[in-house]
């Protein structure tokens, strides 16, 4: 991880993607019910919000180890949100 600046341009575009493809979803699928699909934005944002406060800690002291910590996360959270989405009937 470069910095704290591509870190949270990472976070931003990944669960920026993740809400756009919902709302892809949601626009193609209108005659379905959107309450899980609105739960998939829910998380995504809370996920977002959750990360930029672990970003923007300060109290930190191996920066690199957290910074690689959070990016991880992101990744791992990325992928269960993409898979709730392709569940999505």
């Amino acid at each position: 991880m470069a910095n704290k600046r591509d870190l949270k341009k990472d976070i931003n575009y990944v669960l920026g993607d993740i809400i756009e493809a919902v709302y892809v979803w949601e626009y193609s699928n209108t005659e379905k019910d959107t309450k899980k699909s609105e739960a998939i934005i829910d998380e995504a944002i809370s996920t977002f919000d959750e990360l930029i406060t672990k970003v923007n800690d300060k109290n930190v002291e191996n920066k690199k180890a957290h910074f690689k910590a959070i990016n991880n996360e992101l990744e791992t959270k990325g992928r269960a949100l993409i898979e709730k989405i392709n569940k999505l009937g």
